[in-house]
């Protein structure tokens, strides 16, 4: 990872992390499942990319007696997944951030790889007065989640995090080169990519093994 800036760069270690990611790999894992894994690693990895909120104290009255507890405070969050994989992230997300504004954008590589498509790009209309959290399944060439983070800051938000399940430091110095100020949070580095641009070993992909269109 030489060229990795590793202060903005967190594999997340946890056991149960990586055992999902270890059966989402698996290609016998059946869409169902890989669904499944899908939502509870968003949920695991939204976990730890949020420890940092700020929190505020307040006096809570419980049954007992009147208690000092924290709570949090500062700015609300936005939760973005790019399409199409990074739909299977949301409801992990969101079950862990009910109070979360949740935005679309829909990019996907054009048929050589090299380049984006952008074809879709719904977001909150305070976006700008929002922590925003972009998910998606896979960190490749970057194309993809830099676009993404184009629009977002071109809507007016300034604290972006990227979480993503498997990258590959191709993708990763990209995404640094073009986004240096925004955390990625991943579950596994992979090797690098293969002569199609494909993240190798990956799981494949992963908006294909999620719905079950291949």
């Amino acid at each position: 990872m030489s060229n990795i800036n590793t202060e903005k760069f967190h594999i997340l270690d946890h056991p149960q992390i990586q055992h999902k990611i270890s059966l989402m790999r698996d290609k016998t894992t059946i869409s169902k499942e890989f669904r499944e894994l899908t939502a509870e690693l968003a949920l695991l990895m939204t976990y730890e990319a949020t420890r940092d909120l700020p929190l505020k104290e307040v006096e809570v009255q419980t049954p007992i007696a009147l208690a000092k507890a924290k709570v949090l405070s500062g700015r609300k969050l936005a939760l973005v997944p790019i399409l199409r994989a990074g739909l299977g992230m949301l409801e992990g997300a969101v079950s862990l951030i009910p109070a979360a504004k949740v935005g679309h954008i829909g990019v996907c590589r054009t048929e050589d790889k090299k380049g984006v498509h952008d074809y879709y790009c719904k977001l909150p209309v305070d976006i700008a007065q929002r922590d925003v959290i972009v998910m998606d399944l896979m960190l490749a060439t970057g194309n993809c989640a830099i676009e993404a983070i184009n629009k977002i800051k071109q809507a007016g938000s300034e604290s972006v995090k990227f979480i993503v399940v498997i990258a590959c430091p191709e993708g990763v110095e990209a995404m640094q080169k073009s986004h240096p100020d925004v955390e990625i949070f991943c579950g596994a580095l992979d090797d690098g990519l293969n002569e199609d641009l494909y993240v190798v070993p990956g799981f494949g992909d992963g908006g294909d093994r999620i719905f079950g269109t291949k």
